[in-house]
């Protein structure tokens, strides 16, 4: 219920209990748990690092516990703030990221050396099968956009198996409306039966594929992956990538799970919207984002304003705001 606040869930039990009970020890603890007293110590240890306990002002040596409305109403605040700094590092990197393939995407004097342009559809699938053939430790990778092409998920099939097999780290990161994707779906059961790690998030900024932290792969145009490629070996452009997809992994959910909700009731899902909506952008381009039908966010905006009580789009962004929930 609060592992989302770093409170492991003996730990969580034991400030239940103590808000119950305030007068009990850490003998009566353990005993009405059936824990150790090492256990509840570690339990009261933990409780008194996030500031949940108090001494007693009266019995010397006793502590007490915070009340929720104090102690946990901080930690959350500390939570969302560290949220909050994680999405500016975000955006950061990604302009970073933009700043770097720009500089290199021309003919400059260490563009030959550092991009290489791949043109056409074709030419990027060669070259994803090469590099799978050669991976030696990770593959890395974005794959925007709900449901993978039948045809693409077969081809990969015998790449990623063979990479597994080899040691190579398989970590994707999808959007979650795969999961709307029956195809995609049986393909993503199988890939992580086999050992790959799989994690979702709401929206994703781009197609993206980086190797060993050496070579990546990011789209000559985000709207249009069938152009082609730009295919990246410059250390600092490639760096910065890895950077960006391990900003993305740390928050997003594992594909076997759903995406929990925040003590507002909000999933990830619902905060990219309402960050979208505050953008300006229109359900279609939502759709878009999201790899959502254009119906279901129409339903999820709906939603959304009734919950906030707007009555416009723009009042539902500068309520959403008022209200903490961007």
């Amino acid at each position: 219920m609060l592992e989302a606040l770093g409170l492991r869930s003996q730990t969580q039990t034991v400030y239940l209990l103590m808000l119950d009970h305030p007068e009990w020890g850490p003998e009566q603890l353990a005993a009405h748990l059936g824990l150790s007293e090492a256990d509840i110590r570690a339990a009261l240890d933990d409780l008194a690092d996030k500031h949940l306990l108090r001494p007693d002002r009266l019995e010397q040596g006793q502590l007490r516990p915070v009340s929720p409305e104090v102690g946990l109403s901080a930690l959350l605040a500390r939570s969302e703030l560290e949220l909050a700094a994680r999405q500016r590092q975000i955006e950061a990197t990604r302009t970073a990221v933009a700043t770097l393939a720009s500089r290199y995407s021309g003919k400059g004097a260490y563009a030959p050396e550092l991009v290489h342009q791949l043109v056409g559809l074709d030419a990027v699938r060669n070259r994803l099968e090469e590099l799978a053939e050669c991976a030696r430790h990770e593959c890395l990778s974005f794959l925007p956009g709900g449901a993978q092409l039948p045809d693409t998920i077969e081809a990969g099939k015998p790449l990623n198996h063979q990479a597994l097999e080899r040691g190579v780290i398989l970590r994707t990161i999808y959007q979650e409306s795969f999961r709307n994707d029956p195809g995609t779906l049986q393909y993503v059961r199988w890939l992580t039966s086999m050992g790959a790690e799989t994690r979702t998030v709401p929206s994703l900024p781009m197609l993206m594929i980086i190797v060993d932290a050496e070579v990546a792969l990011v789209p000559l145009d985000p709207g249009n992956g069938r152009r082609g490629a730009l295919e990246l070996r410059s250390q600092g452009a490639v760096a910065a990538m890895r950077v960006l997809f391990q900003q993305f992994w740390s928050v997003a959910t594992p594909w076997d799970e759903r995406p929990a909700a925040d003590s507002r009731g909000l999933s990830s899902r619902d905060r990219e919207i309402l960050l979208l909506l505050a953008d300006g952008h229109t359900d279609e381009s939502i759709s878009r984002k999201l790899g959502l039908s254009l119906r279901t966010i129409r339903r999820l905006v709906s939603e959304l304003m009734k919950r906030l009580n707007a009555r416009s789009r723009f009042e539902a962004g500068i309520l959403a705001a008022r209200n903490g929930w961007l």
